[in-house]
Order: C-alpha cells, then sequence, then structure tokens
C-alpha cells in the first residue's frame, strides 16, 4: 500500500454533510430489476448474473462519492492539493472494499490558477469562480479592487478611474501584452481577460492566458463564459462590484492513478477485466459530470463486486491528469510488458455518464479504431438485455478518453458516454465549465443506467 496524505476519509464525509443540507439535489430512482428503465424502449430480459448486479447497485451510494469529489473538494486539477486529496479519499473507498489498492504516481506540469471572491456578495454562489492564472503575471498573491470594463482588448475604452481597479476586457491573443501593460501603467491592480463566446451548446472553459503574454506585473486570469456573463450582468445593475483575487502557482506536480485490483479464481494469470474513469477536472470546472460520474460509477461497481467471485482479475482504475492529454493512463499502460497487456480481456472506460442535458438521450459506444472488441460487444449484450439496444450508438470511431491510451497498444477497450444524438461531439453545455454541478448538470438516472450497463457487462466478461 502507498503511504498516502490529505483529509481522510472521515473528514470528508462529515464535512460533506453540511453541503449536502444546502444543495438542489437530482431525485434517486428507484426501479425493480424487471421495470422498464426510463428512456429505455423494451422491457428488460435480464439473467440472474445480471440480478447480482442491478440488484446490489445504489446510486444514492455513488451520489455521496460524487458530493465529497465535486462540492466539498471541487476543481481537480491534475497534480495539485485537490487532486491529490479526490486520490486519497478514492483509494480509501477501494481499501474499505477490501481491493489491493495503490497509488500510481507520474510527473505533471505546473499549473496556475486564480481564485475570485465576490466582497459584496452581489454573484451567484452556485457556481464555482476559480479560473486561470497567467504564468507570465504576478503569482501567489490576493488583490482586490473595483471591475472596470473596458471593453475589447483590441480597442479598450480606458476610465478615469482605473487606479487600485481590476480590468476586464475581451480577450484576443495579439492584444494581451498591450492592454495588460496599460492597464498596469494605469495602477490597476489585476487584469481579468474575457473569452469569446462560443457556439451552442458548447461555452468557453477558464484558461490560463499564456500566447502573447511575456510579461506583467500584475495578475492576469481568464475566466470562463459563464463567469464573463454573470460579472458583466453584474456590472449593468450596481455601483460597485469589488472583487479579490488570489493567483497560485503549482508547480514541480506529482499526479497519481489509483488501481484497486482483487486476483480471480484464475489465478496469476488469470484475464485482467478493468472498469475505469477519470478522476481530474478541468481548471474552472467542479467536474461532477466529467468525470466525476465515470469515477463514482467505477467505486460503486466496485463495492457491488467485492462481494461477487470472478474467474478474471478484476481492476477499478481511476486515472489522474487525463485533462492534460490521457497522461495518467498512458503512463500506466507504458508501464505494463507485453505480458500484462496481453492479459486485458477488456477496459471499460466511463466519461460523462449522468449528464441531465435533454438531448444527451443516446448512449454512445466509442472506440479509437472504430471498430468492435470485446469491450463495445459486452455493452452492446448488456443494452439489448436492458431493453437500451435502440438508444445506444456505435462503436462510433473517437479518442479524447483513456480508452485509446489502451487501444494504442491493441488493448481491448472503449469509452461509454451519454450525449447528444447527432454526433458524440455535441456534449452538453456545462462541459468543462463552472457549471458542470450535481444540481446543473447530474441525472441519477442516467448515472443508474449507465452503472448496470458497465456493470453487467463486465460481470459477463469477468467470470467467463
Amino acid at each position: 500500500m502507498t503511504d498516502r496524505s490529505g483529509l481522510s476519509r472521515r473528514g470528508l464525509l462529515g464535512a460533506v454533510a453540511g453541503v449536502t443540507a444546502a444543495t438542489a439535489l437530482p431525485a434517486v430512482p428507484a426501479w425493480g430489476a424487471d421495470d422498464v428503465r426510463p428512456g429505455a424502449v423494451n422491457r428488460p430480459t435480464l439473467d440472474r448474473y445480471d440480478r447480482q448486479i442491478v440488484s446490489g447497485l445504489s446510486s444514492e451510494k455513488a451520489l455521496r462519492h460524487l458530493q465529497v469529489l465535486s462540492e466539498h473538494i471541487g476543481p481537480r486539477i491534475g497534480g495539485t492539493q485537490s487532486e491529490k486529496r479526490a486520490a486519497d479519499y478514492i483509494a480509501g473507498q477501494l481499501d474499505k472494499y477490501g481491493y489491493n489498492t495503490r497509488l500510481e504516481p507520474f510527473p505533471v506540469a505546473d499549473k496556475f490558477t486564480a481564485q475570485l471572491e465576490d466582497v459584496r456578495g452581489i454573484l451567484p454562489d452556485d457556481l464555482c469562480w476559480q479560473a486561470g492564472a497567467a504564468p507570465a503575471g504576478k503569482l501567489d498573491v490576493t488583490v482586490e479592487g473595483p471591475v472596470r470594463d473596458v471593453g475589447p482588448a483590441t480597442a479598450p475604452v480606458w476610465p478615469a478611474d482605473v487606479a487600485g481597479s481590476i480590468v476586464i476586457a475581451d480577450d484576443t491573443a495579439t492584444a494581451r501584452q498591450a492592454v495588460v501593460t496599460e492597464a498596469a501603467a494605469r495602477g490597476a491592480v489585476a487584469v481579468i481577460l474575457l473569452p469569446a463566446d462560443q457556439v451552442f451548446p458548447r461555452r468557453a472553459s477558464a484558461f490560463s492566458p499564456s500566447t502573447g503574454l511575456t510579461e506583467a506585473t500584475i495578475p492576469v486570469i481568464g475566466v470562463a463564459q459563464v463567469q464573463k456573463r454573470l460579472i458583466r450582468e453584474a456590472l449593468a445593475v450596481v455601483n460597485s462590484l469589488p472583487l479579490r483575487i488570489t493567483t497560485t502557482a503549482h508547480r514541480g506536480l506529482i499526479s497519481n492513478n489509483v488501481i484497486g485490483e482483487r486476483r480471480g479464481r484464475g489465478g496469476a494469470n488469470a484475464p485482467i477485466v478493468a472498469v475505469s474513469g477519470h478522476y481530474d477536472s478541468v481548471i474552472g470546472a467542479p467536474g461532477a459530470n466529467d468525470d466525476g460520474s465515470g469515477t463514482v460509477l467505477t467505486m460503486e461497481l466496485a463495492r457491488v463486486f467485492s462481494r461477487i467471485p470472478t474467474n478474471a482479475t478484476l481492476r477499478f482504475a481511476l486515472w489522474g491528469s487525463e485533462e492534460q492529454g490521457l497522461v495518467g493512463s498512458r503512463y500506466h499502460v507504458a508501464q505494463l510488458d507485453q505480458a500484462q497487456r496481453d492479459r486485458h480481456a477488456a477496459v471499460f472506460q466511463n466519461d460523462m455518464v449522468a449528464t441531465s442535458w435533454d438531448p444527451a438521450i443516446t448512449y454512445w459506444l466509442l472506440s479509437f479504431t472504430g471498430l468492435a472488441n470485446t469491450a463495445t460487444d459486452a455493452v452492446r449484450a448488456a443494452g439489448v438485455r436492458l431493453g437500451y439496444d435502440p438508444r445506444m450508438v456505435g462503436p462510433v470511431q473517437r479518442g479524447a478518453s483513456d480508452h485509446q491510451s489502451f487501444q494504442e497498444v491493441g488493448i481491448a477497450s472503449a469509452n461509454f458516454s451519454w450525449r447528444g444524438e447527432i454526433s458524440p461531439a455535441f456534449l452538453e453545455p456545462p462541459y468543462h465549465s463552472p457549471e458542470d454541478t450535481i444540481a446543473k448538470n447530474v441525472s441519477l438516472e442516467r448515472l443508474q443506467v449507465s452503472m448496470e450497463l458497465i456493470g453487467t457487462a463486465a460481470y459477463a466478461v469477468a467470470r467467463s
């Protein structure tokens, strides 16, 4: 067992109790094994093995984990202390379920974040106010001042009272250096760069401005589209909007994969069946659906499978630093020798499995190669038994999640996700945004169905 430091499981669960009472939560679904699931086309035809899985699953237990991750810990940026706290919590749960649990550490790039505080309490407090900080700006400082809007960075209109203020400007990379330099010369204490609005259903994420900015004597931060809108809406109705900004440089970072394993009855060389998700999130996003949902699906299946013997060795893996380019899963795969790779029967990756966005009615089977494999075949068959087959599309060629790391070396894997019916590229508006919260972007019905699909599929492979 790898040594772990940070807030204990007991401490996290105690702290989240206060969060739960104040948070609007989605309704916990309740249906019998033979009931038609929400959105399903057909009545289920479950075998006795399927019933073992579905009867044990609890979206309420999964929700508790999700509250810890997305509400109490919040954004889990790869390699930072928040990600480590999440890793420790997940590992503690897998320990509790009886798995041989380990952290798999690996280095990642520096991160630069900012936290906005509304001094007067005017801005909504039901979303995240973390943002990105420019590495070339002033870091590890706290500044405070009223907001002054200068409009486009390419043609700013400077008010007379810039000194001591926080300047906001519509961002353009080519104009960053000039507007920041001018703001500092006029006595501003910080600059907030506002992103261009993206085309629906996309919304711009928070960002750490780097391109075009080589030197700044004041903090420079990049906010998300929804944060930009709310700041400007507030400025339209109040005389003064004072903010406090704290910037932080996170350097010398180590991220971790969290892996819980139980050897199967097949012995040391038994096939490996893995269920996985990524537990990190992007800057400025609490990551309730991306990918808190896939994380808690994995944790809940680990709990259920802890009581069910299988021929295959089971691995429940939560990948760190996926959002930086699949760093954690690629590191893990690189450590596997060919014999270990050959033992993998299937890897079931789960990324964004619970959005409450109404148009996300299609359950996508996403394969990096575009071809079917053991993982996609097993989930398709599970969908038929659960009455969901007409709602499933795929396998469709798409990477961009941790299944890609395994398929690149020939391991059967796929990513499974609820998305818009036209294309898997149609993700919900809260994607990678401060609004990726339980209240705004999680359906426990979709989470429950996802757990049933992956659980019954994984059991079918693991018991054979």
